[in-house]
């Protein structure tokens, strides 16, 4: 039975990838807000701290994983307050890059046969010169997260190149689901559908409605995590869908589902987006050629299945 360590399990994406490796029979330890879960039987005399050397040294000796998925983020989407300051910048740094330097140096020292994935994202290339990214691509971000994420694919590079460690990133684009906490758009957008069914008279506000998005489906990308651990060789993948849509298109669609007019409930104030971005649209040419992997399903299918969703618990 193969071992598999997810940091970040907690969190939208590391709940899927729990779900998808129970079903290809993994012993799977979460770790989240560092708690580690289950228990390892192991004793640190201070609660676990993924920045702590020593606390990731025990663990990766303790369990000798095949597989650590690296999905922990300290992120905020563009409808929340978010402010650059220092202490940003520390969770930040502490998130993405220190316990990740940790991980890869314990995996050196007492387990050289696992296999790493780091989560980094589309905010790498901050303001791109083109409106599609692919694998070559130049590294620019622009604000903390993406500067920090950076950060953390140099280091999957620098272990990679130096030391032979199986450090590959997917570089990861929107992908939504039900799980989304409520500041980001998708959920916005649901959260508004269901209030306008129960009051007619509800209105949503929402930030610019032309901005472009590459959407994709949650449970599909970390499919290709998985995929991507499984090859024979570490690399960096783009992981997106490549097919870009406007906040609008999520919006007609999601209210036409439950059988509503958007402009009858949504105003448009952009001033609400604090972070403005350029358009960012993924080419996984790679991906899809090397493993095989694609989308399940349509983004006019992702926005009926989160609606419904919503519908449903709403009733409940």
């Amino acid at each position: 039975m193969k071992k598999a360590i997810i940091i970040g399990a907690n969190g939208q994406d590391g709940y899927f990838l729990a779900n998808l490796l129970e079903q290809k029979e993994y012993n799977i330890v979460r770790i989240d807000l560092n708690v580690i879960q289950p228990p390892l039987g192991f004793k640190i005399d201070e609660p676990f701290n993924i920045c702590e050397p020593s606390h990731i040294d025990t663990l990766v000796n303790s369990v000798k994983p095949d597989e650590i998925y690296h999905l922990a983020a300290f992120h905020h989407s563009a409808q929340d307050s978010y402010d650059e300051t220092l202490d940003t910048y520390k969770k930040s740094v502490n998130i993405h890059e220190i316990s990740l330097f940790n991980i890869l140096a314990s995996i050196i020292k007492f387990s050289p046969s696992t296999r790493l994935f780091y989560a980094a994202s589309s905010h790498v290339f901050g303001d791109p010169p083109s409106e599609i990214q692919d694998e070559y691509t130049p590294i620019n971000p622009i604000n903390l997260y993406g500067i920090t994420k950076a950060s953390g694919l140099f280091l999957c590079r620098k272990f990679r190149k130096e030391f032979g460690v199986f450090a590959s990133c997917g570089i990861l684009y929107n992908h939504e689901s039900s799980r989304r906490k409520d500041t980001f758009v998708s959920k916005k957008i649901v959260n508004g559908v269901l209030k306008a069914k129960r009051d007619r008279s509800a209105v949503l506000e929402l930030g610019d409605l032309d901005s472009i998005v590459d959407w994709g489906y949650a449970p599909d990308y970390v499919e290709a995590m998985v995929k991507i651990l499984n090859l024979s060789e570490p690399d960096e993948f783009i992981v997106a869908t490549g097919i870009k849509h406007t906040v609008k298109d999520f919006v007609f669609n999601a209210f036409a589902i439950a059988g509503l007019d958007w402009q009858n409930h949504v105003i448009q104030k952009k001033d609400i987006i604090r972070r403005i971005t350029n358009p960012m649209i993924g080419n996984s040419t790679k991906l899809r050629k090397m493993t095989g992997w694609a989308p399940t399903i349509t983004f006019e299918e992702m926005v009926k299945l989160l609606v419904v969703e919503g519908i449903n618990n709403d009733r409940k």
